[in-house]
């Protein structure tokens, strides 16, 4: 069994097709589709159920990429534990909630990247679970996200402290009435909603309304134009509320402070360029 075959048979099994694996892999179709049934061929088993949406995983390759996952993340450790020197270099992938990479990681990055320009920056945007996820997958190599997270494979360092605020249309401030409104959040998994559905309980809002939008122009759109009212960090919200498209109101202190968490796994090996970030947030 080589590591290319396993590389090749995680790229089927994360995209679902052989055709958007030898995209992302960047190879002929011809030459994943061999190179799957081969490594079949070598264990004697199917790995994929096969049908016209595509590839999903038997119970063999679910197994098989667990231990896949790991030996290449091992394999690619070993890598950067070589990279580590006064010259960071290489890959960094790096994961944040949208809020986080609007308002704090473009001049923390454009920095980062000013001393150490051999590294080669990648940021995706997510909710702050998906984002999770994705590290412990070895997908990721940190991210940005709320805390706080309990997860023993899980370390972290505080990177930004927010304030949570409820944020409305400019002409109204009656706190009940517009509690009473839809709360506007981003899809599932949004950190915000636990502390919603708290103030409400406490303001006695027993039944309420949740509406999910993709993106924070969205529903700072949606809050401009009524439709209802949103938690948000003040930061990602002052060029609305200084242009008079919003109004925003403090919520009581047991629900406005909001922490934003460098997270990685506890068992990686840290590459230089990792490193390097690490440091960068801790003096900020």
């Amino acid at each position: 069994m080589e590591s290319g075959d396993l590389r090749i048979f995680q790229a089927v099994a994360r995209e679902g097709t052989i055709t958007k694996a030898a995209q992302a892999l960047n190879y002929v179709q011809s030459n994943v589709t061999s190179r799957i049934q081969h490594l079949e061929a070598e264990l004697k088993l199917p790995l994929f159920r096969r049908s016209n949406r595509g590839m999903t995983l038997t119970a063999a390759g679910k197994n098989l990429l667990e231990y896949t996952d790991k030996i290449l993340t091992l394999m690619d450790e070993a890598v950067k534990s070589t990279q580590y020197s006064e010259h960071p270099a290489g890959l960094l992938r790096l994961g944040s909630i949208e809020a986080t990479a609007v308002i704090h990681l473009t001049p923390l990055l454009t920095e980062y990247h000013l001393r150490y320009p051999d590294v080669n920056l990648s940021l995706v945007t997510g909710e702050t679970h998906g984002l999770l996820q994705k590290v412990l997958d070895y997908e990721l190599d940190g991210a940005f996200v709320y805390g706080p997270i309990d997860q023993p494979d899980i370390d972290y360092i505080a990177a930004f402290d927010e304030e949570l605020v409820l944020i409305s249309q400019p002409d109204k401030s009656d706190l009940h009435e517009l509690l009473t409104k839809p709360m506007l959040f981003f899809d599932v998994g949004c950190t915000h909603r636990a502390k919603a559905e708290r103030f409400l309980s406490e303001s006695g809002i027993s039944s309420y309304q949740i509406m999910e939008f993709g993106t924070l122009e969205v529903i700072l759109n949606g809050v401009a134009a009524g439709l209802g009212v949103s938690l948000l960090p003040q930061s990602s919200i002052t060029k609305a509320e200084e242009a008079g498209a919003i109004a925003s109101h403090r919520l009581p202190e047991g629900y406005r402070n909001l922490q934003v968490w460098f997270v990685h796994r506890r068992d990686s090996v840290f590459s230089s360029a990792l490193s390097s970030l690490l440091q960068m947030i801790e003096q900020a």
